[in-house]
Protein backbone atom coordinates (compact mmCIF):
# COMPACT_ATOMS: atom_id res chain seq x y z
CA UNK A 1 0.00 0.00 0.00
CA UNK A 2 1.46 3.46 -0.82
CA UNK A 3 1.92 6.38 1.31
CA UNK A 4 -0.89 8.62 -0.09
CA UNK A 5 -3.26 5.55 0.52
CA UNK A 6 -1.93 5.11 4.42
CA UNK A 7 -2.34 9.01 4.30
CA UNK A 8 -5.62 9.19 2.72
CA UNK A 9 -7.32 6.20 5.41
CA UNK A 10 -5.40 8.01 8.69
CA UNK A 11 -6.99 10.85 7.10
CA UNK A 12 -10.94 9.50 6.72
CA UNK A 13 -9.98 7.75 10.83
CA UNK A 14 -9.25 11.22 12.14
CA UNK A 15 -12.44 12.70 10.12
CA UNK A 16 -14.42 9.93 11.87
CA UNK A 17 -13.23 10.51 15.34
CA UNK A 18 -13.75 14.32 15.33
CA UNK A 19 -17.11 14.03 13.63
CA UNK A 20 -18.31 11.30 16.16
CA UNK A 21 -16.84 13.56 19.44
CA UNK A 22 -20.18 12.90 21.68
CA UNK A 23 -21.78 10.89 20.07
CA UNK A 24 -19.25 7.55 19.84
CA UNK A 25 -18.12 5.63 23.31
CA UNK A 26 -15.00 7.54 24.19
CA UNK A 27 -13.44 4.14 24.63
CA UNK A 28 -13.55 4.05 20.47
CA UNK A 29 -12.59 7.35 19.87
CA UNK A 30 -9.45 6.93 22.40
CA UNK A 31 -8.74 3.22 20.66
CA UNK A 32 -8.82 5.58 17.43
CA UNK A 33 -6.85 8.36 18.65
CA UNK A 34 -4.23 5.92 19.87
CA UNK A 35 -4.29 3.85 16.50
CA UNK A 36 -3.75 7.15 14.37
CA UNK A 37 -0.93 7.89 17.11
CA UNK A 38 0.90 5.27 16.54
CA UNK A 39 0.33 5.01 12.86
CA UNK A 40 2.53 8.70 13.11
CA UNK A 41 5.13 7.44 15.58
CA UNK A 42 5.84 4.33 13.67
CA UNK A 43 6.12 6.27 9.98
CA UNK A 44 8.76 8.74 11.65
CA UNK A 45 10.69 5.68 12.46
CA UNK A 46 13.00 3.34 9.91
CA UNK A 47 10.85 2.69 6.82
CA UNK A 48 13.34 0.09 6.11
CA UNK A 49 13.13 -2.51 8.97
CA UNK A 50 10.21 -4.83 9.05
CA UNK A 51 9.71 -5.74 12.71
CA UNK A 52 8.15 -9.28 13.36
CA UNK A 53 6.93 -10.60 16.41
CA UNK A 54 7.05 -14.02 17.84
CA UNK A 55 3.42 -14.64 20.18
CA UNK A 56 2.49 -17.81 22.42
CA UNK A 57 1.98 -19.32 24.97
CA UNK A 58 4.60 -20.43 27.87
CA UNK A 59 5.89 -23.95 26.36
CA UNK A 60 5.40 -23.10 22.88
CA UNK A 61 9.15 -22.48 21.78
CA UNK A 62 9.37 -19.27 20.48
CA UNK A 63 13.22 -18.53 22.02
CA UNK A 64 14.25 -21.49 20.32
CA UNK A 65 12.06 -20.68 17.15
CA UNK A 66 14.47 -17.22 17.14
CA UNK A 67 17.43 -19.33 17.70
CA UNK A 68 16.83 -22.00 14.94
CA UNK A 69 15.70 -18.66 12.67
CA UNK A 70 18.97 -16.53 13.36
CA UNK A 71 21.46 -19.94 13.18
CA UNK A 72 22.56 -19.67 16.27
CA UNK A 73 21.75 -19.08 20.50
CA UNK A 74 20.18 -15.75 20.84
CA UNK A 75 17.21 -16.12 23.31
CA UNK A 76 17.81 -17.98 26.53
CA UNK A 77 15.63 -21.54 26.79
CA UNK A 78 15.41 -23.66 29.90
CA UNK A 79 12.96 -25.69 30.84
CA UNK A 80 12.20 -23.98 33.70
CA UNK A 81 9.05 -21.73 32.96
CA UNK A 82 8.91 -18.98 31.48
CA UNK A 83 11.99 -18.56 30.88
CA UNK A 84 11.56 -15.04 28.64
CA UNK A 85 11.09 -12.01 30.88
CA UNK A 86 11.75 -9.25 28.79
CA UNK A 87 11.52 -8.85 24.81
CA UNK A 88 14.28 -9.80 22.96
CA UNK A 89 15.37 -8.40 19.30
CA UNK A 90 17.72 -10.11 16.93
CA UNK A 91 18.67 -7.38 14.96
CA UNK A 92 19.86 -7.45 10.69
CA UNK A 93 21.34 -3.98 9.39
CA UNK A 94 21.35 -2.20 12.61
CA UNK A 95 21.29 1.08 11.24
CA UNK A 96 18.28 3.38 11.69
CA UNK A 97 16.69 0.13 13.92
CA UNK A 98 17.92 1.67 17.13
CA UNK A 99 15.01 4.54 17.45
CA UNK A 100 12.28 1.91 16.15
CA UNK A 101 14.03 -0.34 18.95
CA UNK A 102 13.41 2.66 21.60
CA UNK A 103 9.92 3.59 20.80
CA UNK A 104 9.25 -0.75 21.06
CA UNK A 105 10.34 -0.47 24.22
CA UNK A 106 12.97 -2.99 23.36
CA UNK A 107 16.62 -2.60 25.35
CA UNK A 108 17.98 -6.20 24.74
CA UNK A 109 19.22 -6.22 21.55
CA UNK A 110 21.54 -8.28 19.48
CA UNK A 111 23.29 -7.27 16.66
CA UNK A 112 23.83 -10.15 13.81
CA UNK A 113 26.43 -10.90 11.59
CA UNK A 114 25.19 -13.70 9.96
CA UNK A 115 22.93 -12.91 7.04
CA UNK A 116 19.01 -14.16 7.59
CA UNK A 117 18.05 -15.77 4.21
CA UNK A 118 19.92 -16.57 0.99
CA UNK A 119 18.29 -15.74 -2.29
CA UNK A 120 17.90 -18.73 -5.21
CA UNK A 121 21.85 -18.90 -6.32
CA UNK A 122 22.64 -19.01 -2.73
CA UNK A 123 23.77 -15.67 -2.25
CA UNK A 124 23.62 -13.36 0.84
CA UNK A 125 20.50 -11.41 1.17
CA UNK A 126 21.34 -7.90 3.04
CA UNK A 127 18.02 -7.67 4.98
CA UNK A 128 17.01 -4.66 7.10
CA UNK A 129 15.11 -7.25 9.71
CA UNK A 130 13.93 -7.45 13.68
CA UNK A 131 12.56 -10.23 15.17
CA UNK A 132 11.48 -10.17 18.60
CA UNK A 133 11.20 -12.96 20.94
CA UNK A 134 8.02 -11.97 23.43
CA UNK A 135 7.42 -12.93 27.00
CA UNK A 136 4.54 -15.21 27.36
CA UNK A 137 0.87 -14.05 27.41
CA UNK A 138 -0.73 -16.69 29.72
CA UNK A 139 2.71 -16.01 32.13
CA UNK A 140 1.92 -15.57 35.46
CA UNK A 141 3.83 -12.83 35.63
CA UNK A 142 1.25 -10.30 34.50
CA UNK A 143 3.75 -7.13 33.47
CA UNK A 144 4.69 -10.56 30.83
CA UNK A 145 1.42 -10.42 29.35
CA UNK A 146 1.09 -6.29 29.34
CA UNK A 147 4.32 -6.30 27.10
CA UNK A 148 3.04 -9.10 24.65
CA UNK A 149 -0.55 -6.66 24.25
CA UNK A 150 1.34 -3.86 24.01
CA UNK A 151 3.90 -5.18 21.03
CA UNK A 152 0.91 -6.53 19.56
CA UNK A 153 -0.30 -3.53 18.47
CA UNK A 154 3.07 -2.00 17.16
CA UNK A 155 5.19 -5.19 15.25
CA UNK A 156 4.75 -5.53 11.47
CA UNK A 157 4.32 -8.76 11.39
CA UNK A 158 2.93 -11.32 13.75
CA UNK A 159 4.22 -14.74 13.84
CA UNK A 160 1.28 -16.89 15.95
CA UNK A 161 3.61 -19.68 17.78
CA UNK A 162 1.48 -22.81 19.15
CA UNK A 163 2.53 -26.63 20.27
CA UNK A 164 0.37 -29.62 19.61
CA UNK A 165 -0.80 -29.23 23.34
CA UNK A 166 -1.85 -25.80 23.45
CA UNK A 167 -2.67 -24.60 19.45
CA UNK A 168 -6.60 -24.84 20.94
CA UNK A 169 -5.84 -23.19 24.32
CA UNK A 170 -8.84 -20.45 24.29
CA UNK A 171 -6.56 -17.76 25.52
CA UNK A 172 -4.73 -17.13 22.26
CA UNK A 173 -7.59 -17.58 20.31
CA UNK A 174 -9.98 -15.15 22.55
CA UNK A 175 -7.74 -12.82 23.74
CA UNK A 176 -5.26 -12.27 20.77
CA UNK A 177 -5.49 -13.92 17.57
CA UNK A 178 -9.17 -13.25 17.04
CA UNK A 179 -9.00 -9.41 17.90
CA UNK A 180 -6.51 -8.97 14.86
CA UNK A 181 -8.19 -10.84 12.46
CA UNK A 182 -7.95 -7.83 10.01
CA UNK A 183 -4.28 -8.39 10.26
CA UNK A 184 -4.46 -11.20 7.91
CA UNK A 185 -2.43 -9.84 5.76
CA UNK A 186 1.01 -9.34 7.98
CA UNK A 187 0.06 -12.62 10.22
CA UNK A 188 1.30 -16.16 10.27
CA UNK A 189 0.80 -19.32 12.25
CA UNK A 190 3.27 -21.52 13.22
CA UNK A 191 3.20 -25.00 14.54
CA UNK A 192 6.07 -25.61 16.34
CA UNK A 193 7.24 -28.51 17.47
CA UNK A 194 5.90 -31.34 15.53
CA UNK A 195 8.76 -33.56 16.33
CA UNK A 196 6.64 -34.64 19.07
CA UNK A 197 3.79 -35.81 17.05
CA UNK A 198 3.69 -39.03 14.92
CA UNK A 199 4.43 -38.39 11.16
CA UNK A 200 0.44 -39.30 10.09
CA UNK A 201 -0.30 -36.76 13.10
CA UNK A 202 0.79 -33.60 11.39
CA UNK A 203 -1.63 -32.89 8.95
CA UNK A 204 -4.26 -33.36 11.20
CA UNK A 205 -3.03 -31.17 14.00
CA UNK A 206 -2.43 -28.69 11.10
CA UNK A 207 -6.22 -28.90 9.61
CA UNK A 208 -7.42 -28.46 13.25
CA UNK A 209 -5.43 -25.58 13.72
CA UNK A 210 -6.37 -24.10 10.38
CA UNK A 211 -10.33 -24.28 11.54
CA UNK A 212 -9.50 -22.66 14.40
CA UNK A 213 -8.42 -19.77 13.16
CA UNK A 214 -10.83 -19.50 10.36
CA UNK A 215 -12.82 -19.53 13.09
CA UNK A 216 -10.86 -16.51 14.47
CA UNK A 217 -11.42 -14.71 11.16
CA UNK A 218 -8.35 -15.63 9.62
CA UNK A 219 -8.98 -17.73 6.49
CA UNK A 220 -5.99 -17.48 4.06
CA UNK A 221 -3.19 -17.17 6.97
CA UNK A 222 -0.32 -19.51 6.04
CA UNK A 223 0.10 -22.18 8.90
CA UNK A 224 3.55 -23.83 8.51
CA UNK A 225 4.12 -27.15 10.73
CA UNK A 226 7.75 -26.10 12.55
CA UNK A 227 10.07 -28.10 14.75
CA UNK A 228 12.91 -25.99 16.30
CA UNK A 229 14.45 -28.67 17.28
CA UNK A 230 15.19 -31.17 13.96
CA UNK A 231 14.71 -28.09 11.77
CA UNK A 232 11.76 -29.13 9.89
CA UNK A 233 10.06 -25.82 8.54
CA UNK A 234 12.29 -23.70 9.46
CA UNK A 235 13.62 -23.02 5.86
CA UNK A 236 10.07 -21.73 4.88
CA UNK A 237 9.28 -19.95 7.96
CA UNK A 238 12.68 -18.27 7.18
CA UNK A 239 11.64 -17.40 3.48
CA UNK A 240 8.35 -16.09 4.71
CA UNK A 241 9.82 -13.49 6.91
CA UNK A 242 12.36 -12.70 3.92
CA UNK A 243 9.29 -11.92 1.98
CA UNK A 244 7.88 -9.50 4.16
CA UNK A 245 11.12 -8.16 4.96
CA UNK A 246 12.44 -7.70 0.95
CA UNK A 247 8.43 -6.89 0.25
CA UNK A 248 8.78 -3.76 3.02
CA UNK A 249 4.90 -3.81 2.75
CA UNK A 250 4.22 -5.28 6.06
CA UNK A 251 4.76 -1.97 7.96
CA UNK A 252 1.67 -0.19 5.74
CA UNK A 253 -0.42 -3.55 5.41
CA UNK A 254 -0.15 -3.40 9.32
CA UNK A 255 -0.66 0.39 9.78
CA UNK A 256 -3.93 0.18 7.22
CA UNK A 257 -4.88 -3.17 9.05
CA UNK A 258 -4.78 -1.29 12.47
CA UNK A 259 -7.28 1.34 11.39
CA UNK A 260 -9.55 -0.83 9.25
CA UNK A 261 -9.95 -2.84 12.41
CA UNK A 262 -11.08 0.52 14.68
CA UNK A 263 -13.39 1.65 11.56
CA UNK A 264 -14.97 -1.72 11.71
CA UNK A 265 -15.48 -1.09 15.29
CA UNK A 266 -16.55 2.52 14.59
CA UNK A 267 -19.05 1.35 12.29
CA UNK A 268 -21.10 -0.22 14.57
CA UNK A 269 -22.46 3.34 15.00
CA UNK A 270 -24.65 2.88 12.66
CA UNK A 271 -25.76 5.55 9.38
CA UNK A 272 -28.94 7.13 9.68
CA UNK A 273 -31.77 6.17 6.98
CA UNK A 274 -33.96 7.98 5.29
CA UNK A 275 -36.96 10.03 6.97
CA UNK A 276 -40.56 9.45 5.14
CA UNK A 277 -42.01 12.12 3.71
CA UNK A 278 -44.89 10.70 6.01
CA UNK A 279 -43.03 11.24 8.97
CA UNK A 280 -42.30 14.95 8.19
CA UNK A 281 -46.39 15.39 7.66
CA UNK A 282 -47.02 13.68 10.92
CA UNK A 283 -44.79 16.21 12.53
CA UNK A 284 -46.69 19.32 10.96
CA UNK A 285 -50.03 18.15 11.70
CA UNK A 286 -49.12 17.53 14.95
CA UNK A 287 -47.57 20.70 15.41
CA UNK A 288 -50.39 22.36 13.77
CA UNK A 289 -52.81 20.70 15.94
CA UNK A 290 -50.74 22.08 19.46
CA UNK A 291 -50.58 25.88 17.68
CA UNK A 292 -54.54 26.09 17.66
CA UNK A 293 -54.70 26.54 13.65
CA UNK A 294 -58.13 24.94 13.00
CA UNK A 295 -59.27 27.44 16.20
CA UNK A 296 -58.03 30.27 14.55
CA UNK A 297 -59.27 29.13 11.32
CA UNK A 298 -62.55 29.17 12.66
CA UNK A 299 -61.78 32.44 14.35
CA UNK A 300 -60.91 33.95 10.40
CA UNK A 301 -64.40 32.43 9.60
CA UNK A 302 -66.43 34.28 12.28
CA UNK A 303 -64.43 37.59 12.04
CA UNK A 304 -65.60 37.86 8.17
CA UNK A 305 -68.83 36.59 8.84
CA UNK A 306 -69.33 39.42 12.23
CA UNK A 307 -68.37 41.96 10.40
CA UNK A 308 -69.60 41.05 6.63
CA UNK A 309 -72.88 41.18 8.58
CA UNK A 310 -72.17 44.57 10.42
CA UNK A 311 -71.63 46.07 7.16
CA UNK A 312 -74.35 44.63 5.02
CA UNK A 313 -76.91 43.70 6.76
CA UNK A 314 -80.16 45.34 7.53
CA UNK A 315 -79.37 48.59 8.97
CA UNK A 316 -81.79 48.53 11.37
CA UNK A 317 -80.58 45.33 12.99
CA UNK A 318 -77.00 45.11 12.21
CA UNK A 319 -75.60 47.59 14.21
CA UNK A 320 -76.51 45.01 17.54
CA UNK A 321 -73.48 43.16 15.89
CA UNK A 322 -71.11 45.70 16.42
CA UNK A 323 -72.08 44.87 20.56
CA UNK A 324 -70.63 40.63 19.83
CA UNK A 325 -66.77 40.64 20.36
CA UNK A 326 -64.75 39.49 16.72
CA UNK A 327 -62.96 36.47 17.30
CA UNK A 328 -60.07 37.20 16.03
CA UNK A 329 -59.23 40.42 17.87
CA UNK A 330 -60.48 38.49 21.15
CA UNK A 331 -57.06 36.58 19.84
CA UNK A 332 -55.13 39.67 19.08
CA UNK A 333 -54.58 39.08 15.46
CA UNK A 334 -54.69 41.39 12.85
CA UNK A 335 -57.53 40.79 10.04
CA UNK A 336 -54.24 40.98 7.17
CA UNK A 337 -51.11 41.88 7.65
CA UNK A 338 -50.21 44.66 9.43
CA UNK A 339 -47.13 46.80 7.98
CA UNK A 340 -47.33 47.96 11.79
CA UNK A 341 -47.22 44.78 13.26
CA UNK A 342 -44.22 43.28 14.61
CA UNK A 343 -45.00 39.88 15.09
CA UNK A 344 -41.39 39.28 17.74
CA UNK A 345 -42.87 41.95 19.64
CA UNK A 346 -46.52 41.21 19.66
CA UNK A 347 -48.21 37.78 20.36
CA UNK A 348 -51.90 36.34 19.89
CA UNK A 349 -53.86 36.53 22.84
CA UNK A 350 -54.32 32.78 22.58
CA UNK A 351 -54.30 30.85 25.63
CA UNK A 352 -51.17 29.29 26.75
CA UNK A 353 -50.73 25.41 25.49
CA UNK A 354 -52.59 23.20 27.79
CA UNK A 355 -51.41 20.04 28.92
CA UNK A 356 -53.34 18.00 25.81
CA UNK A 357 -51.28 20.50 23.39
CA UNK A 358 -48.11 20.33 24.89
CA UNK A 359 -48.38 16.36 25.01
CA UNK A 360 -49.99 16.71 20.95
CA UNK A 361 -46.79 18.32 20.36
CA UNK A 362 -44.61 16.70 22.62
CA UNK A 363 -45.64 13.07 20.54
CA UNK A 364 -45.32 15.06 17.43
CA UNK A 365 -41.54 16.14 17.82
CA UNK A 366 -40.47 12.52 19.48
CA UNK A 367 -41.98 10.31 16.79
CA UNK A 368 -40.20 12.37 14.23
CA UNK A 369 -36.92 11.96 16.14
CA UNK A 370 -37.29 8.33 16.82
CA UNK A 371 -37.61 8.02 12.86
CA UNK A 372 -35.06 10.36 12.43
CA UNK A 373 -32.68 8.31 14.51
CA UNK A 374 -33.81 5.01 13.47
CA UNK A 375 -30.33 2.77 12.15
CA UNK A 376 -28.37 5.39 14.42
CA UNK A 377 -26.55 4.17 17.64
CA UNK A 378 -27.07 5.40 20.96
CA UNK A 379 -25.15 8.05 20.69
CA UNK A 380 -26.20 9.33 17.70
CA UNK A 381 -29.55 8.95 18.91
CA UNK A 382 -29.27 10.46 21.85
CA UNK A 383 -28.13 13.85 20.40
CA UNK A 384 -30.95 13.82 17.83
CA UNK A 385 -33.78 13.45 21.31
CA UNK A 386 -31.39 15.82 22.90
CA UNK A 387 -32.24 18.33 20.05
CA UNK A 388 -35.83 17.37 19.91
CA UNK A 389 -36.07 18.02 23.68
CA UNK A 390 -33.82 21.71 22.81
CA UNK A 391 -37.26 22.28 20.38
CA UNK A 392 -40.23 21.33 22.45
CA UNK A 393 -38.78 24.08 24.95
CA UNK A 394 -39.28 26.85 22.27
CA UNK A 395 -42.09 25.54 20.47
CA UNK A 396 -45.09 27.37 22.48
CA UNK A 397 -43.32 30.72 21.76
CA UNK A 398 -42.29 29.58 18.14
CA UNK A 399 -45.94 28.80 17.65
CA UNK A 400 -47.18 31.57 19.11
CA UNK A 401 -45.34 34.01 16.83
CA UNK A 402 -45.78 31.97 13.77
CA UNK A 403 -49.27 32.57 14.13
CA UNK A 404 -49.02 36.01 14.95
CA UNK A 405 -46.99 36.73 11.62
CA UNK A 406 -49.33 34.81 9.12
CA UNK A 407 -51.17 37.02 6.65
CA UNK A 408 -54.72 35.40 7.59
CA UNK A 409 -56.65 37.22 4.87
CA UNK A 410 -59.69 38.41 6.93
CA UNK A 411 -60.18 41.66 5.25
CA UNK A 412 -63.14 43.32 3.80
CA UNK A 413 -64.28 42.40 1.00
CA UNK A 414 -65.26 44.36 -2.48
CA UNK A 415 -68.77 43.92 -2.48
CA UNK A 416 -69.43 44.90 1.20
CA UNK A 417 -69.62 48.73 -0.10
CA UNK A 418 -71.67 47.72 -3.15
CA UNK A 419 -74.07 46.03 -1.10
CA UNK A 420 -74.02 48.48 1.95
CA UNK A 421 -75.03 51.43 0.01
CA UNK A 422 -77.97 49.59 -1.65
CA UNK A 423 -79.31 48.41 1.84
CA UNK A 424 -79.25 52.57 3.18
CA UNK A 425 -80.98 53.49 -0.58
CA UNK A 426 -83.29 50.61 0.50
CA UNK A 427 -83.64 52.02 3.65
CA UNK A 428 -83.88 55.40 2.96
CA UNK A 429 -86.92 54.94 0.52
CA UNK A 430 -88.50 52.68 3.30
CA UNK A 431 -88.57 55.53 5.65
CA UNK A 432 -89.85 58.59 3.11
CA UNK A 433 -92.52 56.37 2.16
CA UNK A 434 -93.66 56.09 5.75
CA UNK A 435 -93.25 59.42 6.54
CA UNK A 436 -95.19 60.32 3.34
CA UNK A 437 -97.98 58.04 5.21
CA UNK A 438 -97.97 59.86 8.11
CA UNK A 439 -98.22 63.55 6.87
CA UNK A 440 -101.77 62.78 6.46
CA UNK A 441 -102.10 62.54 10.07
CA UNK A 442 -99.75 64.77 11.18
CA UNK A 443 -100.82 67.48 9.46
CA UNK A 444 -104.05 68.03 10.26
CA UNK A 445 -102.76 68.16 13.85
CA UNK A 446 -100.48 71.40 13.32
CA UNK A 447 -103.18 72.99 11.56
CA UNK A 448 -101.88 72.47 8.10
CA UNK A 449 -102.84 71.07 4.65
CA UNK A 450 -102.76 66.70 4.45
CA UNK A 451 -101.45 65.84 1.09
CA UNK A 452 -103.05 63.69 -1.58
CA UNK A 453 -101.45 60.19 -1.51
CA UNK A 454 -100.88 59.58 -5.18
CA UNK A 455 -101.56 55.74 -5.93
CA UNK A 456 -100.17 53.21 -8.41
CA UNK A 457 -101.51 53.63 -11.51
CA UNK A 458 -101.32 52.00 -14.98
CA UNK A 459 -99.40 48.70 -14.48
CA UNK A 460 -102.16 46.05 -14.78
CA UNK A 461 -100.88 44.09 -11.62
CA UNK A 462 -102.20 43.72 -8.17
CA UNK A 463 -100.35 46.77 -6.93
CA UNK A 464 -102.44 49.15 -8.45
CA UNK A 465 -104.55 51.43 -6.32
CA UNK A 466 -102.11 50.51 -3.63
CA UNK A 467 -100.26 53.74 -2.17
CA UNK A 468 -96.64 54.35 -3.59
CA UNK A 469 -95.58 55.64 -0.29
CA UNK A 470 -96.68 52.50 1.35
CA UNK A 471 -95.02 50.37 -1.92
CA UNK A 472 -91.76 52.55 -0.67
CA UNK A 473 -92.24 51.67 2.90
CA UNK A 474 -92.85 47.82 2.57
CA UNK A 475 -90.34 47.59 -0.69
CA UNK A 476 -87.77 49.56 1.54
CA UNK A 477 -88.25 46.58 4.41
CA UNK A 478 -88.24 43.77 2.36
CA UNK A 479 -85.27 44.30 -0.13
CA UNK A 480 -83.18 45.52 2.56
CA UNK A 481 -84.10 42.27 4.83
CA UNK A 482 -83.39 40.13 1.45
CA UNK A 483 -80.21 41.81 0.92
CA UNK A 484 -79.53 40.86 4.50
CA UNK A 485 -80.00 37.35 3.91
CA UNK A 486 -78.01 37.09 0.43
CA UNK A 487 -75.13 39.02 2.11
CA UNK A 488 -75.33 36.40 5.20
CA UNK A 489 -75.37 33.67 2.25
CA UNK A 490 -72.49 35.34 0.67
CA UNK A 491 -70.91 36.12 3.67
CA UNK A 492 -70.92 32.43 4.53
CA UNK A 493 -69.52 30.89 1.77
CA UNK A 494 -66.52 33.34 1.22
CA UNK A 495 -66.17 33.42 5.17
CA UNK A 496 -65.46 29.34 4.88
CA UNK A 497 -62.94 30.27 2.08
CA UNK A 498 -61.30 32.47 3.92
CA UNK A 499 -60.92 30.19 6.84
CA UNK A 500 -59.61 27.22 4.49
CA UNK A 501 -57.13 30.00 3.12
CA UNK A 502 -56.00 30.76 6.43
CA UNK A 503 -55.56 26.91 7.30
CA UNK A 504 -53.20 27.03 4.71
CA UNK A 505 -51.43 29.57 5.42
CA UNK A 506 -50.60 29.14 8.86
CA UNK A 507 -50.02 25.57 8.15
CA UNK A 508 -47.22 26.82 6.45
CA UNK A 509 -46.38 29.12 9.10
CA UNK A 510 -46.02 25.97 11.15
CA UNK A 511 -44.55 23.91 8.71
CA UNK A 512 -41.56 26.62 8.47
CA UNK A 513 -41.34 26.23 12.49
CA UNK A 514 -41.09 22.48 11.89
CA UNK A 515 -38.76 23.16 9.57
CA UNK A 516 -36.46 25.81 10.85
CA UNK A 517 -36.96 24.36 15.02
CA UNK A 518 -37.19 20.72 14.79
CA UNK A 519 -36.24 19.17 11.41
CA UNK A 520 -33.29 21.48 10.82
CA UNK A 521 -31.75 20.49 13.85
CA UNK A 522 -32.16 17.32 13.53
CA UNK A 523 -30.93 16.83 9.91
CA UNK A 524 -27.44 18.58 11.19
CA UNK A 525 -27.23 15.77 12.98
CA UNK A 526 -28.13 13.28 10.92
CA UNK A 527 -25.67 14.87 8.18
CA UNK A 528 -22.95 14.26 10.66
CA UNK A 529 -23.82 11.04 11.13
CA UNK A 530 -23.74 10.70 7.49
CA UNK A 531 -20.36 12.34 7.21
CA UNK A 532 -19.21 10.45 10.00
CA UNK A 533 -20.12 7.22 8.61
CA UNK A 534 -18.60 7.97 5.21
CA UNK A 535 -15.68 8.77 7.11
CA UNK A 536 -15.38 4.99 8.78
CA UNK A 537 -16.34 3.58 5.61
CA UNK A 538 -13.03 5.59 3.53
CA UNK A 539 -10.97 4.41 6.83
CA UNK A 540 -12.42 1.03 6.40
CA UNK A 541 -11.45 0.92 2.35
CA UNK A 542 -14.77 0.88 1.35
CA UNK A 543 -15.45 4.23 -0.59
CA UNK A 544 -18.94 5.58 0.36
Amino acid sequence: MSAATVDQLLGALGDAAALGAGRVPEDDLEAARRVADRAGERRALSSEHTVVGFFGATGSGKSSLLNALAGESVARTHVRRPTTSEPLAAVWNPHGASALLDWLQVSDRRIMDRPFAADRDGRAQELSLILIDLPDFDSVALEHRTIAERLAGQVDVLVWVVDPQKYADAVIHRDFIAPLATHAAVTAAVLNQVDRLAPGEVDEVVGSLRGLLRGDGLDRVQVLPVSATDGTGIDALRRLIARFAIERKAASQRLEADVRAIADRLEGAGAPGSVRRADTHALERGLAGAANVDTVARAVAGSYRKRAGQVTGWPVTSWLLRFAPDPLRRLHLAFGQDRGRDAEVHRTGMPPMSAAQRAQAGLAVRAYADSAAAGLGDGWAAAIHEHAADALESLPSELDRAVARTDLGARASWWWPLLAGIQWLALIVAVIGGVWLLLPILLPIWGMVAPVIPQVEGTETWLDGWPIPLVGLIGGVLVGILLGLIGALISGAVGAARRSRARRRLRRQVSAVARETVVQPIEAERERARAFAAAVSRAAGRTR
